[in-house]
């Protein structure tokens, strides 16, 4: 059992240092209990309070896998994208392609391109410029709902009363940041500064 717990830490690319270290300590038994939305969605805790602490992302990416293991998260593809976004910041590059490549929706259910997102999020990874243009251009593409207005990129909803504004096409800006900073690393090009309009 101790050689296969050894192995599996190798596979995942797992950090002693970082399973180890007081700071990442949580009850882990508690953070498994939560409900799906209060350890994905909640952002003072689950799995991104943990993530937010100084050197604890590999033991926030290996917690959302010991989560994601459970029957209640079958099928949440997020929870797989979000682990796979913390294995890129890590540079865990095979890990995040495997993952992402998990995270594709039928293409029936994918009417706001996130298909496409993913497609540019892996390009990215693999360091393939082309294809990465490719998935951005195509996403830029798509139209949005009907029955919603655009109005200078952003889609406006009604939310009781309400006005939200999101950007349109969703995660477009995400795209336009790893071309921006295509030569940087996930966790610099995924920020808000490679999406400024300075940063092009």
């Amino acid at each position: 059992m101790a050689l296969f717990s050894m192995v599996l830490a190798l596979a995942m690319g797992a950090s002693t240092a970082a399973a180890s270290d007081p700071a990442c300590a949580v009850d882990r038994s508690a953070m498994l209990a939560l409900s799906v939305e209060a350890f994905d969605q909640d952002m003072g805790g689950g799995w991104r309070a943990l993530d937010a602490r100084p050197g604890c992302q590999q033991a926030a990416a290996d917690l959302l896998a010991a989560y994601r293991a459970q029957p209640k998260a079958a099928g949440i593809m997020l929870l797989v994208w979000h682990e796979a976004q913390i294995r890129a910041d890590l540079g865990q590059t095979a890990q995040a392609v495997a993952l992402m490549q998990q995270s594709y929706k039928p293409a029936a259910q994918d009417r706001a391109g996130w298909n496409l997102y993913v497609d540019g999020s892996i390009a990215f990874l693999q360091q393939d410029r082309t294809a990465l243009q490719q998935a951005r251009d195509a996403l830029a593409l798509i139209a949005p709902p009907a029955d919603m207005p655009v109005v200078d990129g952003m889609l406006i909803l009604n939310d009781n009363g309400n006005e939200q504004r999101i950007p349109w096409p969703p995660n477009l800006n995400v795209l336009d940041g790893l071309m921006h900073c295509f030569d940087k690393p996930y966790r610099e090009a995924y920020g808000m500064a490679c999406r400024a309009p300075a940063a092009r």
